[in-house]
């Protein structure tokens, strides 16, 4: 095909669509189905409705072909667990009495069953539930939803293409089950597993697909050579197969790299690529290949990550280039539109001209279209679109947001000394101990307790001017009370006030800072049922008054015993914003950590002793290649150390991380130089005491005993065992007791029976020490 057939077959789609409603719909029938208040059948219409609304959202747009099989209750890494059989034997039972409560199960346990592991989805702040395989896992084929949800948008009359989780990511995104052997490694399960992937695409090709994306994002990681061996032999024995529908490999967040001609060579019909940020390489390295001569190619043009508008024109000489490389280009998003709210023309609160530079998935799936259209057409026929978004580049350009000279000259004077505590450590530590006077296996919490029922329902009164903010503070008032007087009479040993007055630990900072802007609609699903609105760093960032000091003193006033200030770290401000693209992330980050700088030395004056700077989005930034890492954490610890440096040596410097794999960055965390580290490690059983243990870590650590991400309780005696099990890599005088994460999300009796139970177990272990 030439590059102008190419281009006049140019056809417009997706990988996947945000899967809530614009009124969060999916959320609300899943947690009224948990609470016994929805059955079974009208949560499984909800979501069909919503799948069918979002299939005829993208057809009436001008995609010309919707994916099917994205949608999921929970997680579609769950998903494809169910679809291949892999169920973990403790799930087994739940899942053959009722598969959509065993399903439930899996994700979020049971008073008597742990779930599946969870940690983020590559870099994104989305969450997997990690598949648990070992040598005598036996896959079996399960397509009953991805032939459903197939045949659902075929009776809609539409062109669909049903999306899978590729076998080889998989299998690198699995881990050991518990009990399999040490050197068990899941992909050497690959032969085992392709022939139920066989079994999947012929049941999909049977219920009439003429496509099937199977998506390998593992692949645009640093991988071995007998990874990528195995990704060739994958797709050569899936290729192979007479029985199937076309084959389109997707991959997305970056770069192909040396994994590009493995998939080029195979025997498929097409391959899907990001052609934005990081995935900017892939162009160049398609022409060194030769392209992909009779295949089709997916062009991910448009950021699917971010919320800025594109830049058409740009896209365009990028397509225009790409024709000559595939026998058919088509026009994308560089991966699902998963990541990004859904409509940005429901934010009436954003000024109009500011909502113009924001694309969320709605306006993206505009974006695709447009391009299509220009490069299947001509670019006179979208002349005016072009026209437009030029209008809009430069508005956003050469506003006064996005540039403050007193912001930036501030960041400009930044020195060594600034971000560098005034004593090590180990001098640091006597100050502290002497100052706060804490026993062995001290016990705290990460920092929320539950957002219950009426302070949601007290914040809402509060916009709508049904109660006024004198109404509204009492309120918050008689929260933090109750927040004190319950962990002062659990035992606990350094407090919270429980963040009653916060909606989430990002938005919250980012409505006082300015350069910033909050949605009112652009919620994005974080794991399960938990979505969150994240904030648009828009301009140049500056803190114009305190933003936690009353909170904070106030609760210290009822407390007899320390009460921790509360902050997001300025790394996790970025991760869990979106953040602008027309500047560097490291000069966002120190213009956030100057903020936060100033937070922190006013907590300090105001007599707060322990400050806790959250930062459980540095692993999950870190850059997918290994090559790109090393400038990240360089950027990203200083930007840490700027925040918390300038205190005292007594003031007690915390900093928290969560659902990650730890491992690779254990020497940033020691880089960080904060006195006490708290970690996720209740579903992970410990795994990364061992490896602060590992790296000769030196400082204190609070490695999670509770993990609050399930409604289970944990026993006194199981919590006990946690600990003990710390204890064998962290000395006493060196170890916390805590949950893995805040407490926002769960429920009060809960709350009050783990702590409880913490607490109670903390005195346990602590009795058995030594007498030193």
């Amino acid at each position: 095909m030439t590059a102008k057939s190419a281009a006049a077959a140019a056809r417009a789609t997706v990988y996947g669509y945000p899967r809530q409603g614009q009124g969060r719909e999916l959320k609300k029938a899943i947690e009224g189905y948990w609470k016994g208040r929805v059955t079974a059948a009208a949560l499984q219409d909800t979501a069909a409705e919503l799948r069918r609304a979002n299939w005829r959202q993208l057809a009436d747009a001008g995609v010309h072909e919707v994916p099917t099989g994205d949608f999921s209750y929970y997680d579609h890494v769950l998903d494809t667990t169910v679809m291949v059989g892999a169920i973990p034997r403790r799930h087994r039972a739940a899942v053959e009495a009722d598969a959509l409560d065993g399903y439930f199960a899996m994700a979020r346990g049971t008073q008597d069953v742990a779930p599946l592991e969870m940690t983020k989805w590559f870099d994104t702040n989305y969450h997997y539930l990690v598949p648990e395989l070992g040598p005598d896992t036996v896959f079996a084929a399960d397509t009953a939803k991805q032939v459903a949800e197939l045949k659902e948008a075929l009776a809609l009359s539409l062109t669909a293409r049903p999306v899978v989780v590729g076998p080889v990511t998989y299998l690198l995104l699995a881990k050991p089950a518990p009990g399999a052997p040490a050197d068990f490694e899941p992909l050497a399960l690959l032969d085992r597993l392709l022939p139920v992937y066989a079994e999947v695409l012929a049941d999909l090709r049977a219920a009439g697909a003429e496509w099937v994306q199977l998506d390998e994002p593992a692949l645009v990681q640093d991988r071995t050579r007998a990874e990528l061996d195995a990704a060739a032999r994958a797709y050569r024995d899936l290729g192979a197969l007479t029985d199937r529908p076309r084959l389109l490999v997707a991959s997305y967040f970056g770069r192909l790299g040396e994994a590009l001609p493995v998939l080029a060579q195979a025997p498929v019909e097409g391959l899907a690529l990001d052609f934005t940020a990081g995935g900017a390489a892939n162009l160049d390295d398609l022409a060194a290949v030769g392209g992909l001569p009779g295949k089709r190619l997916v062009a991910g043009v448009v950021n699917g990550r971010n919320i800025w508008i594109n830049d058409l024109s740009k896209s365009l000489s990028t397509l225009g280039t790409l024709l000559g490389l595939a026998d058919r280009v088509d026009v994308a998003t560089s991966c699902s539109l998963l990541h990004v709210p859904l409509d940005a023309s429901a934010e009436r609160d954003i000024d109009p001209q500011i909502r113009r530079w924001l694309a969320f998935a709605r306006q993206k799936t505009a974006e695709i279209v447009t391009l299509a259209k220009g490069l299947a057409q001509g670019t006179d026929v979208i002349t005016g679109e072009l026209s437009a978004n030029r209008a809009d580049l430069a508005s956003r350009a050469s506003s006064p947001i996005t540039h403050d000279p007193a912001v930036r000259s501030r960041a400009a004077a930044v020195t060594e000394a600034d971000t560098r505590r005034s004593q090590p450590y180990a001098e640091r530590t006597v100050a502290q101990r002497a100052h706060l006077g804490l026993p062995l296996l001290p016990t705290t919490t990460i920092g929320s307790f539950p957002q219950t029922a009426e302070l949601r329902t007290a914040r809402a009164d509060l916009r709508a001017g049904r109660i006024d903010t004198t109404g509204y503070e009492e309120r918050i008032k008689a929260e933090i009370g109750e927040v004190i007087s319950f962990q002062e009479k659990a035992g606990l040993d350094v407090l919270v006030h429980g963040e009653p007055e916060r909606n989430d630990m990002v938005q919250y900072f980012a409505e006082q800072l300015t350069g910033c802007l909050a949605t009112q609609h652009g919620w994005v699903q974080s794991y399960g049922t938990r979505y969150v609105r994240p904030p648009v760093l828009a301009g140049d960032i500056a803190r114009p008054e305190p933003m936690t000091v009353r909170w904070t003193t106030y609760a210290q006033s009822l407390a007899s015993r320390p009460v921790k200030g509360m902050l997001t770290g300025p790394v996790t401000m970025l991760a869990w914003s979106f953040v602008r693209d027309d500047q560097p992330l490291a000069d966002t980050a120190r213009q956030v950590a100057l903020a936060l700088r100033d937070e922190v030395n006013d907590l300090e004056a105001a007599g707060t002793s322990v400050i806790q700077v959250d930062e459980p989005a540095l692993r999950e930034t870190l850059p997918l290649r290994a090559a790109d890492r090393s400038a990240y954490l360089a950027w990203a610890t200083e930007a840490f150390r700027l925040t918390t440096s300038g205190v005292r040596p007594a003031t007690q410097i915390h900093t928290h991380m969560c659902y990650a794999e730890f491992g690779d960055i254990v020497q940033a965390i020691d880089d960080l130089d904060a006195d006490v580290i708290s970690l996720e490690a209740a579903r992970s059983h410990m795994q990364v005491a061992r490896e602060l243990a590992a790296h000769g870590y030196p400082r204190e650590a609070g490695p999670g005993i509770y993990d609050i991400h399930s409604p289970r309780v944990p026993g006194t005696e199981e919590a006990a065992e946690l600990l003990r099990t710390g204890l064998k890599a962290i000395p006493a005088e060196r170890l916390w007791v805590n949950p893995d994460c805040g407490l926002k999300t769960r429920g009060w009796p809960e709350t009050r029976a783990a702590l409880e139970n913490l607490v109670t177990a903390a005195r346990t272990v602590r009795a058995e020490l030594p007498a030193s």
